[in-house]
């Protein structure tokens, strides 16, 4: 069975990995899909944040990495993909994703939603607070991947922040 697990991931964190690893025990395929949507102010290109989803997913055998844009049911029919993975923190998250799964069951019927709990070393992380640690150049190595650490510090030295 193939599963899709799509997000911006700008940057990846922490949680988005144990959630990957997590899912990857479950399904055949996990595609990790990098949501381009022109109207996010996205710190990396969509184009990086593959690259660094490549990088920490590489010894993970069943995960590709793609891109897409538009909605996820259209790109999930697209690559035949059964499930939709979505990682839940906290009731907020829960509230939000009920109402996409309605959506998307109603846009796509053969997809599934599978939510999966976040670890709860992970209930606070969130793209947007390592950002908001990066930015002052606090420390985010409990929060992402080590093998992405310096891309994101190399983006904010680069931004001249």
């Amino acid at each position: 069975m193939k599963a899709i697990y799509a997000g911006s991931f700008d940057p990846v964190t922490l949680g988005h990995l144990d959630i990957i690893k997590r899912a990857a025990k479950i399904f055949d395929t996990i595609v990790v899909a990098v949501l381009e949507n022109p109207n996010k102010n996205c710190l990396f290109t969509v184009e990086e944040r593959k690259k660094h989803l490549e990088i920490v997913t590489s010894d993970i055998k069943n995960v590709e990495v793609a891109s897409f844009q538009g909605l996820l049911a259209d790109f999930a029919k697209e690559i035949e993909a059964d499930v939709a993975i979505r990682g839940l923190r906290n009731a907020v998250d829960f509230a939000c994703e009920q109402q996409m799964h309605l959506i998307n069951g109603r846009l796509n019927k053969n997809i599934e939603t599978v939510f999966l709990a976040a670890d709860e070393s992970h209930i606070s992380l969130s793209s947007s607070a390592v950002k908001e640690v990066a930015v002052f150049g606090g420390n985010i190595d409990f929060m992402v991947p080590k093998e992405i650490i310096g891309f994101v510090q190399e983006k904010y030295m680069k931004r001249g922040v």
